[in-house]
């Protein structure tokens, strides 16, 4: 086994005091440029890891993260980010990280930029925010970055160099995927629908990039020769909406749900339509799997927001802790789930 080197070994080593390896170690303090050097050679001939866990014991330090997301009480979507943040709670509960939840509506900017004002009176060490309301959050982003915190997002991906990292889903990629699937299964020729249901503008830019790729996909298909008609319609009445929309274009063949609310828009198509309409949604709400089990929806895309909380307040931990390098952006990978393998991911 590689032998443990003490800072008293590696001042003999190299001909310094301990002193002189402990302010190299730790980056403070003056050292000559000839010593530093010296030190800083014998450090990477030993290949010397330094106890982070022990030095954050021994200096009784406690990072904070204050984690703002979207109430659950309000959208059952959001649920699965708490089982993320207990996890890394729990496994990071004796290595001295303070880990906060709080929440806003997710219908409500204000909610959102007071939860952040609450935050930024306590000065925690870091911030990860669902981003929902992008006016809201660069100015809130800003704000913490004068005050010295550092801030991460999931889910929602922002355009900010003043952001350590993102963990979510390329959605391009995503809407991509989506195509690829419908395209797969589709069994006769007509018309495909792109639905977005009961999203507000501060999600456009998310919906889009899912309906970008989607598009492309098709627009370099050599086989796919009918149209692709997008359908915005929002919460409020919707299934009137949806009827209409669905009375209008008799030839569809296929609808992509970019939003969570795939078992609305089956309900409806049920409602008026007595043929097979292929059906491809996103996330593993109860409804959906009911009808992927039943199938009535063909594919669902796991978003998987356990997994992205968990990495994104993980990562942030990790850095502060034993300053791991932190990647610019966490890319998830896209899970197809149907009928047969939907189980498996429930069990998780």
């Amino acid at each position: 086994m590689q032998k443990k080197h003490t800072i008293r070994d590696i001042a003999e080593m190299a001909g310094v005091s301990t002193g002189t390896v402990d302010r190299v170690i730790h980056k403070r303090g003056y050292v000559s440029q000839v010593a530093f050097e010296k030190v800083n050679k014998l450090l990477d001939e030993i290949n010397y890891q330094p106890n982070l866990i022990a030095r954050n014991l021994r200096n009784n330090k406690v990072y904070r993260i204050c984690v703002l997301i979207p109430d659950p009480k309000k959208d059952v979507y959001w649920s699965p980010c708490i089982d993320g943040i207990d996890k890394v709670i729990s496994e990071m509960e004796t290595f001295g990280i303070d880990i906060e939840m709080s929440f806003f509506d997710p219908e409500n900017s204000k909610s959102f930029s007071a939860g952040n004002l609450a935050i930024q009176d306590t000065i925690p060490d870091a911030v990860i925010l669902v981003p929902l309301f992008p006016k809201e959050a660069l100015i809130a982003i800003e704000n913490y970055n004068v005050l010295g915190i550092m801030v991460s997002t999931f889910n929602n991906r922002m355009d900010s160099s003043l952001l350590k990292n993102f963990v979510g889903q390329d959605l391009n990629q995503s809407g991509r995927v989506a195509a690829r699937l419908l395209e797969s299964i589709l069994n006769k020729d007509g018309d495909i629908a792109v639905i977005h249901l009961g999203q507000k503008d501060k999600n456009d830019v998310q919906i889009q990039e899912k309906e970008n790729g989607f598009r492309y996909y098709f627009k370099e298909s050599t086989h796919f020769k009918n149209n692709i008609i997008t359908c915005k319609l929002k919460q409020l009445d919707f299934e009137n909406e949806l009827s209409v929309f669905l009375k209008n274009h008799k030839n569809l063949a296929g609808v992509f749900i970019t939003t969570s609310n795939a078992y609305q828009v089956v309900e409806v198509i049920q409602s008026i339509i007595d043929r097979k309409i292929v059906v491809i949604g996103y996330d593993l709400l109860e409804e959906n799997v009911k009808y992927l089990k039943n199938k009535a929806i063909d594919f669902l895309i796991h978003q998987n927001l356990k997994q992205q909380a968990y990495l994104c307040v993980n990562t942030i931990a990790e850095y502060l802790l034993f300053e791991k390098n932190i990647p610019v952006e966490t890319f998830l990978p896209i899970d197809i789930i149907n009928s047969e393998n939907v189980n498996i991911y429930l069990s998780v």
